[in-house]
């Protein structure tokens, strides 16, 4: 529940800060007749749609377990970080369409808006305060082991590196006078495909999740070598690995003397149980299969 709490608290912080920035940069871009701006107005509006994901996911996610589902919620936080990710790719999609428009428009003779200050402006204050954003949310995201917190960072990240692009292109066509202000979508198009990049890793990570992909090798080892702590456990092996949301799950055999008492064995499987949590985490799924000594 505490866990819970402060997911919830630092997605607040985040939406807080993406509604003033929303409306401030819907006003810099249309008074500033800016199309990266008003592109970028549309990214931070996203921001806002995938707070809302995030606070409903997560809430459903921390359900302790029931009958319907025995390894509980976790995974609604997975599904949460491939919703970020298609919501990023549908963003970057759009903003790189609007973009190309504009700048098939100009190539053929059109005549682009010059941005104004107000659009240079905004796209300075966005950066700066998106950028103190993700570094509070990515940082809470992976004390708390959550992956859904730490896609929202990089939504948030994705938010900057939109401004800073919106900032060159619209500081440019100031700067260099009314031939660039192609410039302009030039630099929404280039800030697509950054996040296409991001929206790509994340819904990489949540589709891998959802397939039920192994742990990394490193981690994997880590397991093994936690086991082989106990020198009454040989052999460990059949070991198999995947991610319950923010949560590790380990299945494994493991061998012991075949003569040794239930009692004692059980007391072992205990043991080695409580080591297990004890470095990846109390809520760490764990099954142990004891197999005598060949």
């Amino acid at each position: 529940m505490e866990r819970e709490k402060e997911i919830f608290k630092v997605t607040l912080v985040g939406s807080a800060v993406n509604v003033l920035l929303t409306a401030f940069k819907f006003v810099a871009g249309i008074v500033g007749h800016s199309a990266a701006m008003t592109a970028d107005a549309v990214h931070s509006l996203s921001d806002l749609l995938t707070d809302a994901v995030v606070l409903v996911f997560v809430r459903i996610s921390g359900k302790p377990e029931d009958c319907g589902h025995d390894y509980g919620h976790g995974k609604y936080e997975t599904l949460a970080t491939t919703v970020i990710g298609i919501a990023l790719t549908v963003v970057a999609l759009g903003i790189g369409y609007r973009a190309a428009t504009a700048m098939l428009f100009w190539y053929h003779g059109g005549e682009l808006p010059a941005p104004g200050m107000l659009a240079l402006w905004a796209a300075a204050v966005s950066i700066v305060l998106k950028e103190l954003v993700y570094q509070y949310t990515v940082r809470r995201g992976r004390r708390l082991n959550s992956p859904a917190v730490e896609a929202n960072a990089w939504h948030h990240r994705s938010d900057a590196l939109s401004s800073l692009g919106t900032l060159l292109g619209i500081g440019g066509a100031i700067v260099l006078g009314h031939r660039w202000t192609v410039l302009d979508p030039m630099a929404g198009f280039i800030v697509s495909l950054f996040i296409l990049r991001v929206a790509w890793k994340l819904l990489k990570q949540g589709i891998d999740e959802l397939m039920e992909a192994s742990l990394p090798d490193e981690v994997e080892r880590e397991i093994l070598e936690v086991v082989g702590t106990f020198p009454d456990v040989r052999d460990p092996h059949h070991l198999r690995t995947r991610r319950i949301g923010s949560r590790y799950a380990i299945e494994l055999h493991i061998r012991m003397d075949g003569q040794m008492p239930l009692a004692e064995a059980h007391a072992r499987t205990c043991e080695i149980e409580q080591a297990l949590k004890a470095r990846f985490g109390e809520r760490t799924h764990i099954t142990l299969h004891v197999e005598p000594v060949k």
